[in-house]
């Protein structure tokens, strides 16, 4: 049988489109002899003043004026493609992206599985004028559809939920385009964990309750602050906190956790997580749609606390309605969704069992299945 080369193109503008291209390559690595996958990040092959644009100026832009942000992301969706302000962002994206096709070319992929937009968008055009023949698929890596990750000249399209093939279908791509996969993720987070065992990797007591706080990889969220008005409470639960690379964020929280010892865990980025995740009863976290996912891999229940506009408020949407969130938008309320749940067992039993019931842990095997089987057809 012939080996086949899988090119995964994603965009670091947050880490989540990241970290589904790394999963889908986890697997092919792990599982497949007749396939090779290789990653690759378009903002590598990007002049310096682009990548700025689209990663440091939206991680601001989200952080410091959510607003105008949430304005942006319901313009962008509801776009007409021939508007002259589409025009203009095409043309920027073509002629910051000739490197990228350079590296396409040279990896000579039999099929590519973009985890960004932006990518999906560049290589549309490609297949139409002919100038790409293999195969472009998309990942759609949130519970619900933007706009900007519909194209034409598409092999298919991998959806999170029934609601994004929904909309996909919606948006006029036919049924047999559409596989609700899920959203890849690390096998890590698939795999038989002991809490006890991982209680005492990081020194935590695995019969008390447990509680992590999250932000995302880039740590988003002031967590520091939040930390320390939950540790202001009476309750008695042990709070781990994970602030990605937010170093000053992290410095705040260990020199907290000095002062509460046994309640306060800090941790700075980490490959971890999953073992982290198997310490806790309750997660308080962003709702992007990878660590979503991964949550309900792990079966834990959910509280997103003051979602970014946008993409993050439509996944909080989603969580909620599958019984499987709480939403929380300040400390305050945040502080009694904790107490409310941790004080009823049954509810969190509840919520953890609709999380295992909606959870598609092996996604990034049905991607990669998918992907071969047309290739191989």
């Amino acid at each position: 049988m012939t080996h086949k080369k899988i090119l995964l193109l994603s965009v670091s503008a947050g880490a989540g489109h990241t970290r589904a291209a790394e999963a889908i390559r986890a697997y092919a690595d792990s599982q497949h002899v007749r396939v090779s996958a290789t990653h690759l990040d378009v903002m590598d092959f990007v002049p310096v003043g682009f990548r700025k644009l689209y990663t440091d100026f939206y991680l601001r832009l989200i952080s410091r004026h959510p607003e105008l942000w949430r304005h942006l992301y319901r313009c962008t969706d509801h776009a007409r493609a021939d508007s002259a302000l589409q025009k203009l962002r095409r043309a920027v994206e073509r002629q910051s992206t000739h490197r990228l096709n350079a590296a396409i070319a040279a990896a000579d992929p039999d099929a590519i599985v973009c985890t960004h937009f932006l990518p999906a968008e560049i290589l549309s055009r490609q297949v139409r004028s002919r100038r790409l023949r293999c195969p472009v698929w998309i990942q759609v890596t949130d519970f619900d559809l933007h706009g900007m990750w519909v194209h034409d000249h598409i092999a298919g399209y991998f959806a999170a939920s029934e609601q994004v093939a929904f909309r996909l279908r919606a948006q006029g791509i036919a049924p047999e385009q559409i596989h609700v996969t899920g959203i890849p993720i690390m096998p890590s987070f698939h795999e038989p964990l002991s809490r006890s065992e991982c209680a005492q990797e990081f020194g935590l007591d695995p019969n008390r309750p447990t509680v992590l706080l999250m932000g995302g990889g880039h740590g988003i969220g002031r967590l520091d602050a939040v930390a320390a008005h939950l540790l202001a409470q009476p309750a008695d639960y042990q709070l781990i906190v994970l602030a990605g690379k937010n170093v000053a964020s992290l410095a705040a929280l260990q020199g907290f956790a000095a002062h509460h010892p046994g309640r306060l865990f800090a941790f700075g980025f980490t490959d971890r997580i999953a073992r982290l995740m198997a310490c806790a009863d309750l997660v308080v976290t962003k709702p992007g749609g990878l660590t979503s996912s991964e949550c309900l891999a792990m079966g834990l229940p959910m509280i997103v606390n003051d979602p970014i506009p946008g993409q993050e408020e439509r996944n909080a949407d989603f969580l909620m309605q599958e019984g499987v969130a709480f939403k929380t938008l300040d400390s305050v309320a945040l502080a009694y969704r904790i107490q409310y749940l941790l004080e009823r067992p049954a509810k969190l039993a509840e919520m953890r069992s609709r999380a295992e019931k909606l959870a598609r842990p092996v996604a990034a095997g049905r991607v990669l299945e998918t992907v071969l089987d047309h290739a191989y057809a």
